[in-house]
């Protein structure tokens, strides 16, 4: 059986009117977690030259992922096969998968506030490069609630967060790899500068 992710992201340049928003709308709160998260690949670059993911995350439990692209094109959601387990010793699985022959690539982290409002996910994603929105679900879901929040279509995001760092290494000409709070800590730059890079209809 193939597991397919639908979802969608709002860059948030103020995160705390769009909580407001959902929690009027009948979002309910679940957690908020820190995330730290490892991207493997093998001595190849296999896994990202056909745009697939294998992660290591650790937050409140421990989870493996293998992300990688659906046999069919849509521009209007970013639509991945997930397939995912949770492990429950994160050194262990790290060894497990260095011995397969896959290295540590990158290590990135996150802070997550996850809502949920009837079938759909709502999380609130604090990067260390900026603040946004993720909406998981259906089709229909995530774009009747993209609009009863006040996102406009056209600015929704396809890319994920590893993506849109490299738009901003790029631009930033930034020096590290890891997407960390640590490695951000003294960088100021407009987020909005670049919106026209990542968002799905400017692209």
């Amino acid at each position: 059986m193939k597991y397919l992710e639908t979802e969608v992201k709002f860059y948030l340049p103020n995160i705390d009117p769009v909580r407001t928003r959902m929690i009027d709308l009948g979002a309910v709160y679940k957690d908020r977690t820190f995330e730290t998260n490892i991207r493997f690949e093998d001595p190849e670059k296999s896994l990202i030259k056909k745009k697939s993911l294998l992660r290591l995350r650790k937050d409140k439990k421990i989870t493996l992922t293998y992300k990688s692209e659906p046999p069919f094109k849509d521009n209007q959601f970013k639509i991945l096969q997930e397939f995912e387990v949770e492990v429950s010793d994160f050194d262990a699985m790290e060894h497990i998968l260095k011995s397969l022959g896959f290295q540590e690539e990158q290590i990135y982290e996150k802070w997550r506030e996850t809502y949920i409002l009837d079938d759909t996910h709502l999380c609130l994603d604090t990067m260390p490069y900026g603040d946004f929105i993720e909406i998981e679900g259906n089709k229909e879901s995530i774009q009747k609630l993209a609009s009863q929040i006040g996102f406009l279509w056209e600015k929704r995001i396809l890319l994920n967060y590893l993506a849109i760092f490299d738009v901003i290494k790029r631009k930033l000409n930034l020096s590290f790899y890891d997407v960390t709070f640590g490695n951000f800590n003294n960088i100021r730059f407009d987020m909005t500068q670049y919106l026209n890079l990542i968002e799905a209809d400017a692209i």
